[in-house]
């Protein structure tokens, strides 16, 4: 049987997909199968400026009133998947084209999905600026690339463009809402859904893949 191909539509300063990805990690482990986990951009906000934006003011803004009452929703979810989730700790939404440019060029470094999730901590675990070259180039360093390389690509205008049309062709694709999950290009899995979940489209995807070898 091949390897199951899962491609992985996510924005970094997307909380459920944090916990989705962790999620995909944790059923994958258990189930013992090896899967090719491809991640693909999506901006949850592609107008934010480069110094970011308050999240929690963006909330109130959306949804009116308190945003706490969400944000404890999802740091409830966080924990039951093992993530010691504190939003608070980091304020501001960053833009991602140049991180996901950098995990779009991991892939062939065959890092892509260790950098994704290390992107992921450092900017709601660490409370760390993922939009600055220089804290990409040092992450970037322990996933395959040299600093300078991976500061080259982060301010790369051509390659934020590149990554910038991906992501818009996500979106004009049918893809409104990110995490997105696709197994074997066959199974659609939207949102950061309950491990089971997870369990039952693997566990659909692995068979559809054994019937096609048969």
């Amino acid at each position: 049987m091949s390897k199951i191909q899962i491609d992985v539509v996510t924005d970094i300063v997307c909380p459920w997909c944090f916990i989705g990805v962790k999620r995909l990690h944790k059923v994958l482990a258990e189930a013992g199968t090896e899967a090719q986990i491809i991640h693909h951009p999506f901006f949850l906000d592609p107008t934010v400026p480069p110094e970011g934006i308050d999240v929690a003011e963006k909330m109130r803004k959306r949804f009116g009133g308190d945003p706490g009452p969400m944000f404890a929703r999802v740091e409830a979810e966080a924990r039951k998947s093992g993530i010691a989730l504190d939003l608070s700790k980091q304020p501001r939404m960053r833009p991602t084209a140049a991180a996901h440019t950098l995990i779009r060029h991991a892939l062939d470094k065959g890092t892509q999905d260790a950098l994704a999730t290390a992107l992921f901590e450092a900017h709601f675990m660490d409370a760390r600026n993922i939009a600055d070259p220089d804290v990409l180039a040092e992450i970037g360093a322990r996933h395959g690339f040299t600093a300078e390389e991976a500061r080259r690509l982060a301010t790369d205008a051509a390659e934020l463009e590149i990554t910038r049309q991906e992501a818009a062709a996500a979106a004009q694709g049918g893809i409104s809402g990110v995490p997105f999950f696709v197994f074997n290009r066959r199974l659609a899995l939207s949102g950061c859904q309950p491990e089971d979940v997870f369990e039952q489209a693997l566990a659909q995807a692995t068979e559809a893949d054994a019937e096609a070898g048969a």
